[in-house]
Parts: structure tokens; C-alpha cells; sequence
């Protein structure tokens, strides 16, 4: 990166962080979720993007297109917001940029959120998209999944539930700043607290809380998919801001996923935080990591 490039990513990223601090932090669920939604899609997308609605097993998504891309590829997405907030709405400049980068339709899911549906209803939710998507003829080796923070968790765990039951996989997986572990173990919670402007440890105990059952354990492999048995898994790209107290979460993922045999690209992005690819019309590393998502899947997807 040039001197110039770091310049604008840090005159950008103070501009975002702006934002997100330009209002107190809310407290209550419909709060959280409406701030989520209005600081999420303050760009909207693309001119050149259609949207259709996706209506499946009492589930709402949205299909999304770009112009050349091929419809017979999709990204399955997975919004984040701590399996509490986050929308279509909230992520769709996301997805839909995501989807033109790669080449390809994207399938985004309005999973159920917590605490009205703890785990595992977000499991019973994003099987369904992928069994919806076999019902349209879309081949697993056609299919990528990906999501950011929660999204990312619930990525892991779809592709854990088919490796259980000894189903084909998707093509390869796209992770963005996951949230791996709700244990809250990583060091990089208390080093980075300091500096992001997003996820505190508080703010994650909240959120854990609200999802997980009593009695469910937090180093469950179906809660946290850093502790699961990644042997197996598709090729992954792990994209994570150098700000965010979730650094270690991806950091460790991409260890456990190396470890396990698994071809995994990590990305670690200076200065950004957490989930910066949300506000990429604004922010033009946002939109970089999304240019270096596409450039992985399409390798991938030309092998598959």
C-alpha cells in the first residue's frame, strides 16, 4: 500500500467512525437493530443491481443480480448483528457489491434473530436456504457461502452440519471480521478494546447471553466454530480489520483451519474495523476487500 493509499483508507475510516459514533450508543434490541439498519445502509445500492425477493419455508431473503454476472453462481449470505440485529437491509450495498466482485447472484437471508429465537433456530434457517438452493438446481460446487461477524459464525456452522451428515459442500467460504468464539477468549478483546469503535467485551456478553440457551455451552462447536473439527472444510478466505477486538478470532480460525489441512487465506487489513465492507461506497478499502473476495471465489469457482 502507498503513502496515498494509507492516507485516504484513514481519512475514510475516521469518516466512518464518525458515524457510528455520531449518535449514543442504543441500549435496547429494536434500538440496536434500527441504528444497525440506518448506519448500515446510509449508501444504497448500485443503479445497475436488481433485487428480487426470495420467499422460502417461512423464511424472507433477496436475490440480487449485477449486470454480466451469472445466475447460476451464487453467494449465500449470512448477515452479521451478533445473531440480534442486522437486516437485508443493513448489509445489502454489501452483498450486492459482493455478488458483482464475484461474478455471481447472491442469496441473502433474514434468519431469525435472538433473543425471540435463540440457537438453534439460525441453524434451522440457513439449512433451509441451502436446501432451497438445491431445490434451484444450484450445484454445492456452485455455491459460496459467506457472512461477517455473526454471519461468518453461522457460515462455519452450516458447513459443520453438512460435514456431519456427510453431505456435499459448498465451493468455498468467505468470512469478514467472524465471530468465532463466544467464549471470549481471545486476547485481542482487552489489546483492541481501546480502538474499536463497534465490539466490546460487554457488548459481546450481551449479545451471547441473548442467544445461547442455559445449558448450552459456549465452547460448543455449533456455538463457537473456532473449537470445531475443521478437517475437511472448503477452501476459506478470512478477511479481519487490524482495529477490531475480533482479530484474534480470526486469527485463530485461520491457524485451526491450517492446521486441520484446510487452504485458508488470511487478510488482516490496517486500520479498519470491524465489518468495514458494509460502507464500502464510502470507503475504499471496503470496496478493495470486496475486489480481493471476488478475485478468491472466481479462482476457486473456474477449478470447480
Amino acid at each position: 500500500m502507498s503513502d496515498v493509499d494509507e492516507h485516504l483508507d484513514l481519512t475514510e475510516i475516521n469518516a466512518v467512525r464518525r458515524l457510528l459514533t455520531s449518535k449514543p450508543r442504543p441500549v435496547g434490541w429494536d434500538e440496536r437493530r434500527a441504528r444497525l439498519d440506518e448506519v448500515g445502509s446510509v449508501w444504497p445500492i448500485a443503479d445497475d443491481i436488481r433485487c428480487e425477493d426470495a420467499v422460502f419455508d417461512g423464511l424472507e431473503g433477496e436475490w440480487s443480480l449485477a449486470p454480466e454476472s451469472d445466475r447460476d453462481k451464487v453467494l449465500l449470505f449470512f448477515h452479521g448483528g451478533g445473531y440480534c440485529s442486522g437486516s437485508l437491509k443493513s448489509h445489502r450495498r454489501m452483498v450486492t457489491e459482493a455478488g458483482r466482485a464475484m461474478g455471481m447472484r447472491t442469496l441473502a437471508i433474514d434468519y431469525r434473530r435472538a433473543p425471540e429465537h435463540p440457537f438453534p433456530a439460525q441453524h434451522e434457517d440457513a439449512l433451509a436456504a441451502w436446501r432451497f438452493l438445491s431445490r434451484q438446481g444450484i450445484a454445492p460446487d456452485r455455491i459460496v457461502v459467506g457472512g461477517d461477524s455473526a454471519g461468518g459464525n453461522l457460515t462455519l456452522c452450516l458447513v459443520s452440519i453438512l460435514c456431519a451428515a456427510g453431505e456435499r459442500l459448498p465451493r468455498c467460504l468467505w468470512l469478514v471480521s467472524p465471530w468465532t468464539d463466544l467464549s471470549m477468549s481471545g486476547a485481542t478483546l482487552s489489546t483492541k478494546d481501546a480502538i474499536d469503535p463497534i465490539v466490546h467485551r460487554a457488548y459481546l456478553e450481551e449479545l451471547a447471553t441473548a442467544y445461547v440457551p442455559h445449558g448450552v455451552g459456549r465452547r460448543d462447536p455449533l456455538i463457537s466454530p473456532l473449537f470445531a473439527d475443521l478437517s475437511g472444510f472448503p477452501p476459506m478466505l478470512i478477511q479481519v480489520g487490524s482495529a477490531e477486538t475480533l482479530l484474534s478470532d480470526a486469527t485463530r480460525l485461520a491457524a485451526a483451519a491450517g492446521a486441520a489441512d484446510v487452504k485458508v487465506r488470511l487478510e488482516i487489513w490496517p486500520h479498519m474495523i470491524h465489518a468495514w465492507p458494509v460502507w464500502n461506497a464510502g470507503l475504499s478499502a471496503g470496496w478493495r476487500a470486496l475486489h480481493s473476495a471476488g478475485m478468491f471465489v472466481r479462482d476457486y469457482i473456474a477449478l470447480g
